[in-house]
């Protein structure tokens, strides 16, 4: 099939449905596509745009199919640039296809933006990263931030937070993790890295059993840093520069490279940079 034909047709869009309907991943789904002769940029982006829906309420368990993250609804064509969720317009302000990377202005106040510092302040602790191999988790030469867990709800103001977040993204409230607060120090940096769970790593069965695979992450910034601390996506060329209130937001419809979701945090030069981060799992997260 050549490139140029490739084009997505209702007849593609009823066989990836039947797919899921059948049990099968996404990962089997793609490679089929492959071998059909469907290059793999224009395969995940039509399994995302078809799959969004279907996966998102199964059960999640260590053998469940990885989930494929639905977009944003409002960013459709004939939608504008300003999006309402639940209490506040929020703008887009940039939006790519693949990656799925999408960039919100507005998604804080300045006040809600200096009352989460101030909750996560006392309760910061060096930052860890999970542990593959058990599914634990440790400090990490290449994550030199500090940080800290809210529970989902803990606050009235983390409660808005995630609500707004829900309606944004079009993803329910459950299957969102605790929100994380990160705070950078000159120097500090989160060298590049996937969210996602490798499902070749002997912990990843036992961190699935709680909530499935993460699906997509938004990283909020809480202040503007003088200089440094851009989120990278090194495979996609792009670099998001914190603005306190703005937001980016990334979706990976499989746990596999070719998502093109490789990002990390710039070392901040000057100043710090603060941060909440929202990882969205396949199924409810308790």
């Amino acid at each position: 099939m050549s490139e140029a034909a490739q084009v997505v047709t209702d007849e593609l869009r009823q066989w990836i449905v039947a797919q899921a309907r059948a049990g099968h991943g996404a990962d089997a789904v793609l490679q089929a596509m492959k071998a059909s002769g469907w290059q793999e940029d224009i395969a995940l982006a039509a399994m995302e745009e078809v799959m969004s829906g279907h996966l998102r309420d199964q059960e999640p368990g260590p053998e469940a199919p990885h989930a494929v993250v639905a977009a944003v609804p409002a960013l459709s064509a004939d939608a504008g640039h300003e999006i309402w969720a639940v209490d506040r317009t929020v703008r887009v302000v940039l939006s790519m296809a693949h990656p799925r990377i999408v960039v919100f202005a507005d998604l804080l106040s300045p006040d809600e933006c200096e009352s989460l510092m101030a909750q996560a302040t006392t309760r910061l602790a060096r930052s860890e990263t999970v542990v593959h191999a058990t599914g634990g988790s440790e400090v990490n030469a290449a994550r030199t931030s500090e940080g800290m867990f809210f529970s989902r709800g803990e606050s009235e103001l983390i409660s808005r937070i995630e609500a707004r977040l829900a309606s944004l993204l079009n993803w329910p409230l459950e299957n969102g993790e605790g929100l994380q607060v990160l705070r950078y120090a000159p120097g500090a940096e989160y060298k590049p890295h996937f969210d996602y769970f490798d499902p070749a790593q002997p912990g990843t069965a036992a961190v699935l059993r709680r909530g499935g695979q993460r699906v997509g992450t938004v990283v909020i910034y809480l202040n503007t840093p003088k200089e440094g601390g851009a989120t990278v996506f090194p495979d996609a060329g792009l670099s998001v520069h914190p603005i306190a209130g703005h937001a980016v937001f990334f979706s990976y419809s499989q746990p596999v490279a070719a998502t093109k979701t490789l990002h990390g945090g710039a070392p901040v030069i000057q100043g710090e940079k603060w941060v909440a981060t929202k990882w969205l799992r396949q199924g409810r997260f308790d």
